[in-house]
């Protein structure tokens, strides 16, 4: 993992952040007299700082019995939080939740474990906030004034829903979550039950998340483990998270109306031979993003046949690449919009294994439009490190995408208005 200079100043930002809300105040003083600090907030030496003292409202260790957030208050996770095995947490529309500073073992984040159910069913009115403590978002709006989403990420840790779907790991079916130690018993994923249910995940905000727990291991911020169809997501939002955006690690569970921005790795990560499908899904990459879409296959013998399915994606390039095909990568992408990505962007086709997937149509793609204000070719921008020695690739490309100079394919924008952070930040203009 690349570590910028520009990330490691957001995260030494964030020590002065974290304990910042916005304060009203009145024209008469700087005194905690004359200031009201937001809820869950308490005022010393003239500024609001989070009340520790406030404990109804934080979230510790493990949750053992059902749990409603409410939405007149904001909850505050401090360190790993997890949802234990039979265990449902609900999330009202509206509610925010905030992430305390904090890396390795420390890092905040809220587990769903395999067997617990998370139901935050959020609206496009009152939409679920994931953020940081350092975010002075309150109750009843839908973006802070404090943290810029061009230049913070890693103020927190993320969220990781696990389940028993079937998985390729490489050995046996079940492995234990990137981002979570391995005495932690909760960070095991990977079953048998291909339709297992783990809830809920509607209109649904994170942000500035992505905290280091080791050298090269950090957290997503959406991670799908193992996760099953029979869980509902839809209308998902990740914002400026120091690592990849959304992963999916094996699973059957489907995705729809999901956007990532300014992530410092992948947008959309595909291990483990994923089997679900990603409908209507945007990149908007930032400076020190990396590529829009890292697509693995199986890593092992189990669960070895699962293919992927993205359908109707808009694709806006910052400093880093297209797609890059990797590790026997098999499935399927259609119906999708690239545009804004700097020269030398591509379509990476990795290595042997995956050009034998191409060949033998495990790995497809078609459909794929890329805007001809980017002045790349096809040829260009199809590009083999496989070493094959043939031109099968660059004729795949040739004869399944197009330069465009208005699209026909793509994303669905307006379902990401009104709801997302993207839209108040006008971000989803020009797509």
């Amino acid at each position: 993992m690349r570590i910028s200079t520009f990330k490691l100043f957001s995260f030494f930002l964030a020590t002065t952040l974290l304990t910042l809300n916005s304060c009203k105040e009145d024209t008469t003083g700087t005194t905690c007299e004359t200031i009201v600090c937001d809820a869950g907030f308490t005022c010393m030496d003239g500024v609001c700082v989070v009340d520790n003292s406030i404990d109804e409202y934080k979230l510790t260790g493990s949750i053992t019995e059902n749990k409603t957030l409410d939405a007149a208050n904001v909850w505050t996770l401090a360190g790993r939080v997890i949802v234990e095995p039979g265990v449902t947490l609900t999330i009202e529309p509206g509610t925010v939740i905030k992430g305390e500073l904090g890396v390795g073992a420390a890092a905040s984040s809220l587990i769903v474990a395999r067997g617990a159910t998370i139901n935050a069913a959020g609206t496009a009115s009152n939409p679920i906030v994931f953020t940081s403590a350092g975010d002075n978002i309150s109750n009843g709006s839908q973006v802070g004034t404090s943290l810029n989403y061009e230049s913070q990420n890693g103020l927190w840790g993320g969220l990781i829903i696990l389940g028993d779907a079937p998985i390729s790991p490489e050995s046996g079916a079940t492995a234990q979550i990137e981002g979570i130690p391995a005495d932690v018993t909760a960070g095991n994923y990977g079953g048998n039950n291909p339709t297992d249910n783990s809830g809920v995940l509607t209109y649904v905000s994170i942000r500035f998340g992505g905290a280091e727990i080791g050298s090269g291991n950090e957290i997503n911020g959406l991670t799908l483990g193992g996760v099953g169809s029979g869980t509902t997501i839809h209308h998902v939002e990740v914002i400026s998270n120091f690592d990849d955006g959304i992963e999916f690690f094996g699973g059957t569970v489907n995705v729809s109306d999901a956007i990532v921005v300014n992530q410092g790795d992948d947008a959309f990560d595909i291990d483990q031979a994923w089997s679900g499908t990603l409908m209507n899904f945007i990149n908007i990459a930032g400076p020190e993003s990396d590529f829009s879409l890292e697509i693995d296959g199986p890593e092992g013998s189990e669960n070895a046949d699962g293919k992927y399915e993205l359908m109707n994606g808009t694709l806006k390039g910052g400093a880093g690449s297209m797609v890059v095909f990797k590790k026997s990568a098999q499935g399927n992408i259609s119906n999708t919009y690239f545009l804004n990505y700097n020269s030398g962007s591509s379509l990476l086709l990795d290595d042997a294994e995956t050009y034998d997937k191409l060949i033998n149509g495990d790995l497809t793609f078609g459909g794929l439009q890329f805007a001809d204000a980017m002045g790349m070719t096809l040829a260009e921008i199809a590009e083999d490190d496989s070493n094959s020695g043939t031109s099968e690739y660059a004729t795949y490309v040739e004869n399944n995408c197009s330069v465009v100079t208005t699209p026909t394919v793509g994303a669905i924008v307006s379902e990401f208005s009104s709801w997302s952070m993207a839209d108040k930040e006008g971000l989803l203009f020009g797509l």
